[in-house]
């Protein structure tokens, strides 16, 4: 008993620890082989707690991976590069879209034919881009296999990622770029003091999400009748020994908890941390989940009941039968899994999309340990004072209510992901007035259902309402209403996760947003020189998660947005900006000959070079020569101190110029 309770307790330690994010400048190293003369084999290796984006990703996504063959002699390539590695997917609110993600290190590969050996050239470039639960960093790396590559054991040609702290390089290594304005200030940068920065999700938010969920999978009619008979049957099994009986029940409850932490880690480590939604970018994912939900929903509503295989359950619950002691209770326990699941599925799936947030494994593990927390709390505390089991409201009517309202959320939510295909294919058939149109109704009806207005099947009469109803028609229906300004474009940041961004509306009144003078570098410097203002620099990427999220959550905020409007130039230099250059420019950064292929090289390694950093967000205030006047900043959602970092600029430009 002892060390079963021991073992429960290294895995809820396990799940809950925190990880630390350490600020490292280079997260991926690279390198390449010729396997057999027939395929190449890329290999990544990923510092922990960083992860590299798939493939391919819908427009105005994070920058994916892609495999740039630019020399190919004396052999023919065979399709495209596939991943052998399993990717991981969640649905980022900022994006509007399903990113999908290498959280391990991943290996690709490129089949070929070698047509000539003696002439045998390929060579190429990695774009990439790595990212954390708050940094973005893009980069790139070059690859070149020869014919004597052919001939080694192992064929492997090492790809070291950059060291930044090695890339200041000279102004004489950057062709046709003015040289006082890309001149290096990391050490006037460092005279400032360190960059802000804060941590993104925490796994208390991640805990505190699961541990809702699973007060919500409690008041379903799968898991709210099995409470009383579960927690009885312990105490009749052991009359004559009450503190066994709590034992068995207390083991019963933490058994619910390592099968539901278990299965968080199992199926994260085989699949991914949404593998149980199965979701990614692709628009006939996209769809089916949709339609997943919607068949919950369905369900949930009254038109069908949605149950696993009868033999599932009767087959764990016989194994609970024929053993004895912990084994039995864990079987027992695994029943209540099987038969809720119908009920449980849909808040799961929700919870592992929400947790993969965190990008490692503990994440899900840590959703999924509140969820199992709040699911077995019950079974362990009515078997420590059973006299409440009397108190208990029992089984009825309120239980279907409870199933309703969950599938009217449920069908909200659906929306989201329909929403989720519309925007990464450009469809235009669910732009955000639809979709708040859609929410208002969806809200209002389930708003009518709780005030008894609204009968569905299976139903009974409600002859009173009652309070808690009542307070909950009138939450629904206030919600609603708020809902209804975001009509004319009000910008609704309470659900600025779930619906479709502003630039999807046809009408806005909407005023509230800043948007960057410049994207050239050079330009926005030489206007801020005419005109006497300072320069803030926005290092970002339209693949950039918490760049969107600063501007949403601090860049709004009216003082901010009038400080910046009207006594900063900003630049907005997008990093992944995958526009060409007219002609690429070759660098030697850290030793190695390197192209800036795009405009988002450029503006790379402008980054790196002036400022020693290459993770965005990244901000910083210039004076009209390029040198700094306040330290950098990075993702820190502390509007006070935005306002504050904003005027310290201020201050120290116009001293300056006085």
């Amino acid at each position: 008993m002892n060390k079963y309770i021991r073992f429960i307790a290294f895995t809820l330690l396990f799940a809950v620890s925190q990880s630390l994010n350490a600020q490292i400048e280079s997260h991926v190293k690279w390198n390449c082989r010729i396997d057999g003369d027939n395929e190449i084999v890329f290999s990544a290796t990923i510092d922990k707690g960083w992860h590299l984006y798939d493939l391919a990703m819908p427009k105005g996504g994070p920058l994916p991976t892609e495999f740039k063959f630019e020399t190919v002699n004396g052999a023919q390539l065979s399709g495209k590069v596939v991943s052998k590695t399993r990717v991981e997917s969640k649905y980022d609110d900022l994006f509007k879209m399903e990113v999908r993600w290498f959280a391990e290190n991943p290996v690709f590969t490129q089949k070929l034919t070698v047509t000539d050996r003696d002439k045998f050239l390929i060579e190429g470039v990695i774009d990439y881009m790595v990212c954390n639960d708050e940094l973005c960093v893009p980069d790139s790396e070059e690859f070149h296999l020869s014919g004597k590559d052919l001939t080694k054991a192992d064929g492997t040609v090492s790809l070291p990622a950059t060291d930044s702290a090695d890339s200041r390089l000279s102004v004489s290594d950057i062709p046709t770029v003015p040289s006082d304005l890309w001149r290096p200030v990391v050490n006037e940068l460092s005279m400032f003091g360190e960059s802000v920065s804060s941590s993104g999700k925490s796994r208390l938010y991640i805990f505190l999400a699961g541990f809702i969920g699973g007060l919500l999978a409690l008041l379903t009619p799968c898991v709210w009748p099995v409470i009383p008979m579960t927690v009885s049957f312990f105490l009749k099994r052991s009359k004559a020994n009450r503190r066994k009986a709590i034992a068995d029940a207390v083991t019963y409850g933490l058994s619910i908890i390592v099968i539901y932490i278990v299965l968080g880690l199992l199926i994260t480590a085989l699949f991914g941390a949404s593998a149980m939604n199965n979701l990614s970018t692709n628009a006939v994912f996209n769809l089916l989940f949709f339609a997943l939900l919607v068949v919950f929903a369905v369900s949930f509503l009254g038109a069908f009941e949605l149950v696993l295989p009868s033999s599932w359950s009767n087959r764990i619950d016989s194994k609970a039968e024929s053993t004895t002691g912990l084994v039995s209770i864990f079987f027992m326990a695994f029943t209540l899994v099987l038969v809720s699941f119908s009920c449980t599925g849909p808040i799961i799936g929700t919870l592992l999309v929400e947790a993969a947030g965190t990008g490692n494994i503990a994440g899900p593990a840590t959703g999924m340990s509140g969820f199992a927390l709040a699911l077995a709390l019950p079974f362990a505390l009515f078997a420590l004072f059973p006299a409440w089991l009397q108190n208990l409201p029992k089984s009825g009517g309120w239980l279907n209510s409870v199933k309703v309202v969950l599938g009217f959320l449920e069908l909200a939510l659906a929306l989201k992901f329909l929403s989720v295909a519309d925007l990464a294919y450009g469809w235009g058939i669910l732009d955000r007035e639809v979709f708040l149109v859609l929410w208002i109704v969806i809200f209002m009806l389930l708003g009518f259902y709780l005030l008894g207005k609204i009968r569905l099947p299976h139903d009974s009469k409600v002859k009173q309402v009652s309070v808690l109803r009542l307070f909950l028609a009138l939450i629904s229906l206030s919600f609603s209403l708020y809902l209804v300004p975001g009509l004319w474009g009000a910008p609704l940041k309470a659900v600025s996760a779930f619906a479709p961004p502003l630039y999807t509306q046809d009408f806005s009144l909407y005023q509230g947003a800043v948007y960057p003078q410049f994207h050239d570098y050079e330009e926005g410097m030489a206007f801020a020189k005419r005109n006497g203002k300072p320069v803030m620099i926005d290092f970002t990427g339209y693949g950039c998660v918490n760049c969107r999220e600063m501007e949403a959550a601090v860049w709004s905020d009216p003082r901010v947005k009038s400080i910046i409007d009207n006594e900063y130039v900003l630049i907005s230099l997008y990093v992944d900006d995958k526009t060409p250059l007219n002609t690429p420019v070759e660098i030697t950064e850290s030793g190695k000959l390197r192209k800036l292929r795009t405009v988002g090289d450029r503006w790379s390694y402008l980054q790196r070079l002036k400022f020693g950093a290459n993770a965005q967000p990244f901000y910083v205030l210039l004076n009209n020569e390029g040198v700094p006047v306040a330290p950098s900043r990075a993702y820190n959602k502390n509007i006070e101190g935005y306002i504050n970092y904003l005027q310290q600029g201020l201050s120290v430009y116009k001293n300056r110029v006085e």
